[in-house]
């Protein structure tokens, strides 16, 4: 078994992780963010890549997304965790709240978030764009953590002083280009949707994760009320930072947490097949350089 975990604003590093090393990975679309950090935890192997690199250096709209997928599916991640600081949509998803979204809104439009291409074109699912079993998974090693889990009707009421830490599972992501937080009418646009939550960077990692046949899950940490709250400031990234220390501590407890919740869980998934009849390229048809590439992807000709 080995988790892939990629690191987003404030998570830079995984604590307590035995045998940790880095590794150096080239892939054919470039190199990722950072080395790999790869080690044991709670039996089992971990990869952690900071998606903004050392010292937090890449935007949204300039990590390599692609590189990072795939480094991490080239070193035998099988699942990967997004974890991610977010802006909240609604009024009990309050700063310092951990949701587990399971539908995305992508609003990108500056990067690559697709594998094929390039001399051969696939399409794969992805009205679930979430792995079911690995939430579970998540959610289990949230409780774990100390996290209670809240009822859904409880986003759309302020949450009661003294609430303690909360979980949410399910909900909608909104994932913006950035690097600009939203304008208010934005985030009055966003909710007037029904989305939940509002952040830059996990619905891309999601699309390459399923085209790569990696069970995905996200941990949204949430950080502010984005631009809507009227009896909030708004969001600025001095106050993100500030909240996101207390969410931080709260994902690593987690993501050590993980090892345990996987061996406990036999729910299977389909994620292993998420591109099986996806091309549609005719095999003639295709590069050599194509069918290479894809072939370092997924571990088997195309």
């Amino acid at each position: 078994m080995i988790l892939g975990v990629l690191g987003g604003s404030g998570l830079y590093d995984i604590d307590g992780l035995d045998d940790a090393r880095t590794e150096e990975v080239s892939t054919p679309f470039g190199e990722p963010s950072a080395p790999v950090v790869s080690g044991r935890i709670g039996g089992a192997r971990l990869l952690f890549l900071p998606r903004h690199g050392r010292g937090h250096r890449f935007s949204p709209s300039e990590i390599n997304y692609r590189a990072n997928v795939h480094a991490l599916k080239a070193l035998g991640a099988t699942r990967v965790l997004s974890v991610s600081a977010v802006g909240s949509l609604r009024a009990g998803l309050a700063p310092g709240d951990l949701v587990l979204p399971d539908q995305f809104i992508d609003k990108t439009w500056g990067r690559r978030a697709t594998f094929f291409g390039g001399g051969v074109v696939g399409h794969v699912s992805f009205a679930e764009p979430t792995c079911p079993a690995f939430g579970d998974v998540v959610a289990s090693a949230a409780r774990a953590a100390g996290y209670l889990e809240a009822a859904r009707e409880a986003r759309r009421t302020p949450a009661a002083p003294g609430t303690g830490k909360r979980l949410h599972r399910g909900g909608t992501y909104v994932c913006m280009e950035g690097p600009q937080f939203s304008t208010r009418a934005e985030s009055e646009l966003h909710r007037s949707w029904g989305a939940d939550v509002i952040g830059m960077t996990a619905a891309t990692e999601a699309k390459l994760c399923r085209e790569a046949e990696v069970c995905f899950a996200a941990l949204a940490l949430c950080t502010d009320y984005d631009a809507w709250h009227a009896e909030e400031a708004a969001v600025t990234a001095a106050a993100v930072v500030e909240v996101l220390r207390a969410n931080v501590a709260g994902a690593k407890t987690i993501v050590r947490k993980l090892p345990a919740a996987v061996a406990a869980s036999a729910a299977p998934c389909g994620c292993a097949q998420a591109a099986a009849h996806a091309v549609l390229t005719a095999s003639d048809a295709m590069s050599a350089e194509a069918r290479q590439r894809l072939k370092a992807l997924l571990g088997r000709d195309v």
